[in-house]
């Protein structure tokens, strides 16, 4: 267990719209045993020790109901609701406005809700002990094997799956690092598939540690079956 003073901003990702899902809202807000996917990880973060407070990004028609969610169930870290862009990194991009430069940030999907406390406190300690480190993130090994393909389909390579990883959420960096990343990845007008893809950029260390199978996005009618 981590023993240390330093505390995290918890970014929690809950702009996206969930056309996928066809559900006629977005997918954060679907009901799971009767209150709201993406409420279900902000307990987590209510409930850590580890979290000093909470930035929540959502669509801007939504800042009402989210603020309000918040308040009935009582999640009182969270320190603003601001509203998101059209890309998921824009949407971080603005909340990073309401973060410090010298604190820890940890970045959420709002709509993975089997957030662990583990998460933090394992990744708290790696960035403690090595000053080099710029981010952890979470990950799981691969399972199946990898096949890399052209563009008509036709098979180039099977690559060792043991290279690779499945990277999850939370993704945790030091503030001005990431902040760094940001501001850069916009003046090069740079659009990555994640934070950790961002920091990469700056050639910067980031470290993966081993996350959990259950810890999966929902983002499918079928991931409705695992819940």
């Amino acid at each position: 267990m981590y023993c240390g003073d330093s505390k995290i901003t918890l970014i929690l990702a809950a702009a996206g719209v969930g056309k996928r899902m066809n559900l006629g809202y977005p997918k954060q807000f679907l009901e799971i045993d009767g209150k709201p996917l993406f409420i279900i990880a902000l307990e987590v973060a209510q409930k850590s020790d580890l979290i000093k407070d909470v930035v929540i990004v959502t669509g801007e028609d939504s800042i009402e109901f989210v603020s309000k969610a918040c308040e009935e169930y009582k999640i009182s870290k969270v320190r603003k609701v601001v509203a998101g862009g059209k890309e998921r990194q824009y949407s971080i991009e603005n909340a990073l406005e309401y973060c410090e430069d010298n604190s820890i940030i940890a970045v959420q999907d709002g709509v993975r809700p089997f957030l662990k406390e583990r998460y933090f406190s394992e990744s708290l300690e790696i960035l403690d002990k090595d000053i080099e480190l710029s981010g952890v993130v979470v990950g799981v090994p691969l399972k199946d094997t990898i096949k890399r393909v052209d563009l008509s389909g036709v098979v180039v390579e099977t690559p060792k799956r043991e290279q690779y990883i499945a990277v999850h959420t939370p993704q945790i960096f030091r503030g001005k690092v990431l902040k760094e990343a940001y501001n850069k990845a916009r003046h090069d007008n740079f659009l990555g598939t994640d934070d950790s893809s961002l920091v990469e950029r700056l050639g910067k260390e980031i470290k993966v540690i081993i996350g959990d199978y259950d810890n999966i996005k929902i983002t499918t009618v079928e991931d409705l079956k695992f819940l």
